[in-house]
């Protein structure tokens, strides 16, 4: 059946909401894939729907463009976000997602902040596939890994020009140790304040930007003792902000941008 949807960006990170409250969710996982692609659908990194919530402004649900689910999409969550709040006329909403309850905020300057929640460092929370110290994974290059609510694996090199993301990425994130697959960042620090980050997003593949990647880089950065407790993060597509005190919730604060909206085919 034919959907009405809305296409945004985060820094060149592109999703598409539908907004199935007072309704079933009428997405498949075959649906989302032919949205998602990019040749013969509405192409996205993600896809956000909207459903009725009891304990929130709304419940969302997320798809990856291979049809595949995941717990939380920073960028989609700041879009949905943006979108309610003006619909309402409000600058603070909740979101209730796989990940928990997750409250956003619009900031003075118009971008959103969402609490993201605690990083897991459990090797059961990521998941990996036995215990092992999260912090430095016995891969060549020693990364390390944490969930923000979907797996996180970060390398920190010296040079993002000569990383072959293309051939790394997939192989990480298909490797045994993740049994539910893997994001993959690699991370070039400028100073204590600023890194430059480039992503193998699970399910989608190259992503000019990521909400969740740019949190768990950053998190993943001050637990090394690399950087300090505000981090600009510089994506291919533009830069968002990390908060984090090495305690409690993660915060993120960036941009969102409408790019169209429309309507899919009957045969969706």
């Amino acid at each position: 059946m034919p959907l009405n949807f809305q296409k945004m960006h985060a820094n060149g990170d592109d999703f598409v909401i539908v907004d199935s409250r007072h309704s079933d969710c009428p997405v498949t996982s075959a649906m989302a894939r032919r949205m998602g692609d990019r040749h013969r659908g509405v192409g996205f990194n993600q896809l956000a729907v909207l459903l009725d919530c009891d304990d929130a402004d709304a419940r969302v649900m997320f798809w990856n463009a291979d049809g595949s689910t995941l717990d939380v999409c920073g960028s989609a969550t700041r879009g949905a976000a943006d979108m309610l709040m003006r619909e309402s006329n409000v600058t603070s909403i909740t979101l209730r997602t796989h990940r928990g309850l997750l409250t956003c905020e619009r900031t003075s300057t118009g971008e959103i902040s969402v609490d993201m929640g605690q990083p897991l460092f459990n090797w059961r929370d990521i998941p990996l596939a036995r215990e092992l110290d999260t912090a430095v994974l016995p891969l060549a290059g020693s990364p390390a890994a944490c969930s923000m609510g979907n797996p996180h694996c970060t390398y920190f090199v010296d040079d993002l020009a000569v990383v072959d993301i293309a051939t790394i990425g997939p192989e990480i994130e298909s490797n045994s140790l993740f049994p539910l697959k893997t994001n993959v960042h690699f991370v070039q620090v400028i100073n204590r304040k600023h890194i430059r980050l480039r992503i193998w997003e699970r399910g989608a593949g190259i992503a000019l930007g990521s909400g969740s990647c740019s949190c768990g880089a950053a998190v993943n950065g001050i637990r090394r003792g690399l950087l300090d407790s505000c981090v600009e993060v510089e994506c291919d597509g533009g830069s968002v902000m990390v908060r984090w005190d090495g305690v409690g919730a993660v915060f993120l604060i960036g941009p969102v941008e409408v790019s169209f909206s429309g309507m899919t085919a009957d045969s969706y």
